[in-house]
């Protein structure tokens, strides 16, 4: 993250915004620069993806779902604007040690302990390490003891739009990113490939909420897509992984997808629709 900060305040922050006199190392100054720059990074990726997602990828016909909500998306993005700003306090707090040098993460691939080998190993770890953990994250946020307070506005969503992607509770929404965020204070990480990695899992979230059932034959059993996770919103007890499959295998959570037996939210439309012709005949 410091890489965006010191970006941003090249550009913006010193020649326009601070006092000369204040150092760009100093802790206030670096805080407030990342909560600008979290909050404004994430509110722009939320509204330009989930845009871009729901008026060229999104099937509209899932409004008519008898389960889609009234002013449902302007709900989704009420919700998720509303949340932003207090999910990047503490998420601040760590992009803070980062910046502060505490972190594992490296300007050059020469200091990959392995090298590129090193470099692209860590982008496929990152990937399995973070589906580990959120499986398991899910899971206890979906516990009678804390489901109801915290995880249980982000099921209202039963048809999910993309912009129910980051439509959570705070504490959800913090919980279910920490994975992101340590794993570079555990494992060395190119901080380049740290922000590519971030703008990657914002696409994927969005992408699982965006109604786009199709998946590839050989990878639907190993894939965690929008089929997946709509299940996941209707059914409660399924689908917990964030991008595939393995962990709901072997926690005994896996459920084939309604969407690619025929059996999803659109074949529940197209059924409705023919009881109605039936009805009107």
């Amino acid at each position: 993250m410091d890489l965006l900060l010191n970006f941003a305040d090249s550009h913006f922050f010193t020649p326009y915004v601070y006092p000369t006199f204040w150092p760009e190392d100093e802790p206030l100054r670096q805080i407030i620069g990342l909560l600008v720059i979290t909050n404004l990074g994430a509110t722009v990726l939320y509204l330009g993806l989930g845009s871009l997602s729901y008026y060229f990828i999104f099937d509209h016909n899932l409004m008519k779902h008898p389960q889609f909500l009234e002013n449902q998306v302007r709900r989704e993005i009420k919700f998720a604007l509303t949340s932003l700003p207090w999910i990047s306090i503490p998420t601040v707090a760590l992009f803070f040690a980062e910046v502060r040098g505490y972190s594992k993460l490296y300007d050059n691939v020469s200091e990959s302990p392995l090298g590129w080998p090193g470099l692209i190993f860590s982008m496929f770890s990152f990937l399995f390490f973070t589906d580990m953990c959120i499986y398991w994250i899910h899971r206890f946020l979906h516990h009678k003891l804390v489901y109801k307070r915290f995880h249980k506005p982000h099921h209202l969503w039963k048809i999910p739009t993309p912009f129910a992607s980051h439509a959570f509770h705070p504490v959800d929404g913090f919980l279910q990113g920490i994975p992101y965020h340590i794993y570079p204070f555990l494992f060395p990480l190119h901080k380049v490939l740290y922000l590519g990695l971030y703008v990657f899992v914002n696409i994927w979230t969005i992408s699982i909420h965006d109604g786009d059932y199709r998946v590839p034959r050989l990878l639907q059993k190993f894939i965690n897509g929008a089929a997946h996770h709509t299940d996941h919103h209707l059914f409660f007890d399924y689908s917990y992984g964030q991008y595939f499959t393995l962990w709901d295998y072997l926690g005994g959570s896996y459920r084939h997808p309604s969407a690619l037996m025929g059996k999803g939210p659109l074949e529940c439309i197209r059924n409705l629709k023919s009881s109605l012709m039936v009805h009107e005949e």
